[in-house]
């Protein structure tokens, strides 16, 4: 068996003994002589899969009991429209439009109310986060939306925005469980999983309770958007994604004997210093991001030449590494470096990058 490193920004690699466990279970889970895949959702094994699922991730978290933590289907673009659904009681809403995903969102936004733009980093092509210390936030804005961590730009938020006094709500699909995050300062916190957590197909969408004590704020919300009939089936209101979920929580056990967030944020900065300081001191290759603002999990690099970045991502491809070809509105290259992805894999990568400087510099 020969893996190539993945450097997709997703669906993204997996750790390689989540992987094999769950090989070794496809057929037969503990005994019970089937597949995680077959079981029914009602019954107790698979009941102790979610609860244990959620344990793990409250106790990765920190997540006050006050929040709740559900585990959705639709991907992170079907929440776009139901944090408008079940939060938009004013009909007003602030959003910061930091990439192509803020950018949609607040265009789904629109579709139940008024969206109010209250900063953007569009005028250079997202490569930076804007200044949000003091944002003209109107009285009766619902929420501040963010993408916390940019995947096609590779930025990422190091202070959050100061939304005085506003409910905010975040996006981390990219950089979910890559680092300690303070949930108390969130009113949501949501994210598809398929870029650091899972398979793709499953949505963690983590709220706090008082949000949606009284239901949507649209009354035509559909019943498999509604949070509050979400929440109080705890995921379970239909068939849920469940060996999604039997995935994330494998992942999760996993960060935790790495370490939990904390291990996972030392892991992750160490793989990013590599690729960066290369990046820095390269004679052909160069970042895209502005140093401050730079993601640990999305690293965009150009050299400059279209030709020469295809010829790149071609032998880059032929030599074991997958999936670097940059997102069409950025160019060049892009190295997704997620929690799974080994510090070997970048090291290696970047060996390639310096034989390839060397071949294709004069």
């Amino acid at each position: 068996m020969s893996r190539v490193y993945n450097f997709s920004a997703g669906p993204a690699v997996l750790p390689e003994e989540v992987l094999k466990e769950a090989a070794e279970e496809m057929l037969d889970y503990r005994g019970c002589g089937m597949s995680v895949m077959e079981m029914s959702h009602r019954s107790k094994m698979f009941q102790q899969i979610i609860d244990e699922a959620e344990q793990d991730l409250r106790d990765l978290m920190n997540i006050p009991d006050n929040y709740k933590v559900m585990f959705l289907q639709g991907g992170a673009s079907l929440v776009f429209a139901q944090v408008p659904m079940n939060l938009m009681k004013n009909g007003k809403a602030a959003y910061i439009i930091t990439g192509q995903w803020a950018k949609k969102a607040a265009a789904e936004a629109e579709k139940y109310g008024e969206v109010v733009r209250v900063a953007s980093s569009a005028d250079k092509t997202f490569s930076y986060i804007p200044d949000c210390s003091d944002l003209d936030i109107p009285e009766d804005a619902d929420y501040v939306y963010i993408c916390e961590n940019n995947t096609i730009y590779g930025t990422k938020y190091k202070e959050l925005p100061n939304t005085k006094g506003h409910i905010l709500v975040s996006d981390v699909s990219s950089c979910f469980l890559s680092e300690p995050i303070d949930v108390s300062k969130y009113g949501v916190v949501y994210g598809g999983v398929q870029k650091n957590v899972g398979p793709a197909g499953v949505q963690i969408v983590i709220v706090r309770e008082d949000l949606i004590a009284d239901g949507p704020a649209v009354a035509q919300t559909p019943t498999m958007c509604d949070w509050k009939i979400q929440a109080d089936n705890k995921s379970l209101y239909n068939t849920p994604p469940c060996y999604g979920i039997y995935i994330c929580g494998k992942v999760f056990k996993w960060i935790k004997k790495m370490g939990g967030l904390e291990g996972m944020k030392a892991h992750n900065e160490k793989k990013a210093a590599i690729l960066y300081d290369f990046l820095d001191q390269s004679k052909l290759f160069k970042g895209t991001v502005e140093k401050k603002d730079r993601s640990l999990m999305n690293v965009p690099f150009v050299t400059g030449d279209a030709d020469l970045d295809a010829k790149f991502v071609a032998e880059a491809k032929a030599a074991g590494f997958e999936n670097l070809k940059g997102h069409r509105t950025v160019g060049g290259m892009r190295a997704s470096i997620y929690n799974a992805m080994p510090i070997e894999g970048v090291e290696k990568l970047v060996a390639f990058m310096k034989k390839f400087e060397e071949e294709n510099t004069k």
